[in-house]
């Protein structure tokens, strides 16, 4: 979940309002955002968060205003016809089908479920939601739980068939990324490519906790790095041991700037499965003695910028220091897509590439 829904959500919880979550569940042909896509609507029009602006942002506000009157969920479709996009500027000809939820946080019920569904997000719990957005039996749309990474569940889809879906895909419980319509039929069995009407549609929510760049290295490539990452939402921390470089006139953009020893530097921040650590030190002693102090830490993503020959080389001086050769290979190197980026904004592009693609789970 982004970090400006999270905080809205936190917002509507201190003042125990309410407030509409739209959520993009299923897209067909070209749209401005795709699948998991949210935004928040409350009751005084205020919007946190986009589907893609334009036409299409506009009616689904005005749908998102009327389950804030009528007190309860509902799906919303949006055809994105060539002409209609055109007028707003947006080169769109798809469809898009929305799941509006509604939220009273004077209701206990509601605030005590999203206060816990935040705070497992927040301390790396990898909660999956769990919604049912349509069904034969119109009282259980609305109805949710989440499971976080240990199998705990909270909440309830008020259907022991659809609970029983749920405990016979474990692998619902790590989803990382990708959010999923699922559809069932009248006995809670996947449909498949038919023209059977689903009985039962449940949206998978992956955790998405916010994303963290650490960037040790600040270097023209840690500069790049820092201001394209910000552009795309992420909390930035740059650690240098130059108070040159490391300064927060320099890196304006980061959330927290570091000048410091990068071994000890690195043992006074937390890494987390929501962090991606970049290495781009300016030479080979410092960026072993970063490999050698995140490479055991549970990061989503290591990647160490340097030729393959230099790589190969750190990489044997680790093993012989003890550093199992599996652990070892986590590490992405030579780091980034191969686009033939040269210049430091163009292998911040690369890197960035591949970080959202490995957030993605994009094989």
């Amino acid at each position: 979940m982004e970090k400006e829904i999270i905080q809205g959500f936190k917002t509507a919880l201190e003042q125990k309002g309410k407030v509409a979550l739209v959520t993009v569940i299923n897209t067909i042909g070209s749209t401005p955002r795709k699948v998991g896509a949210r935004m928040l609507v409350f009751p005084d029009g205020t919007m946190v968060g986009t589907i893609g602006g334009g036409c299409g942002e506009a009616d689904a506000r005005r749908e998102a205003l009327n389950v804030l009157a009528s007190e309860k969920g509902a799906r919303f479709s949006l055809n994105l016809t060539l002409d209609v996009a055109e007028e707003e500027g947006m080169v769109c000809g798809g469809r898009m089908d929305f799941y509006i939820d509604y939220f009273n946080f004077l209701d206990a019920k509601d605030h005590e479920f999203m206060s816990r569904y935040l705070s497992q997000l927040e301390n790396y719990k990898e909660p999956v939601l769990i919604t049912v957005v349509d069904s034969v039996e119109p009282d259980l749309v609305g109805n949710k739980l989440y499971i976080d990474k240990e199998g705990n569940m909270e909440g309830t889809l008020g259907s022991e068939l659809l609970e029983q879906w749920l405990k016979n895909n474990p692998k619902i419980k790590t989803t990382k990324s990708v959010p999923v319509l699922a559809q069932l039929d009248s006995q809670g069995q996947p449909v498949g490519n038919t023209k059977e009407k689903a009985a039962y549609q449940l949206f998978v929510t992956p955790p998405d906790s916010e994303l963290e760049l650490i960037i040790l290295g600040g270097g023209h490539i840690g500069l790049a790095l820092a201001t394209m990452a910000k552009i795309i939402g992420y909390k930035v921390i740059v650690i240098d041991d130059r108070p040159s470089f490391a300064n927060p006139v320099r890196f304006h953009m980061a959330d927290q700037v570091i000048c410091n020893d990068f071994e000890q530097a690195l043992q006074e921040i937390k890494i987390s499965p929501a962090s991606y650590v970049v290495i781009v030190t300016r030479g080979h002693r410092h960026d072993k003695v970063c490999l050698k102090g995140v490479i055991q830490k549970p990061a989503a993503y290591i990647g160490m910028i340097g030729s393959r020959r230099r790589v190969k080389a750190l990489l044997a001086s680790l093993e012989e220091e003890g550093i199992p050769s599996e652990t070892l290979q986590k590490l992405y190197s030579p780091i980034g897509l191969k686009i033939g980026a040269e210049t430091p904004e163009e292998l911040a592009v690369c890197i960035l590439g591949e970080i959202i693609k490995v957030n993605k789970g994009v094989e």
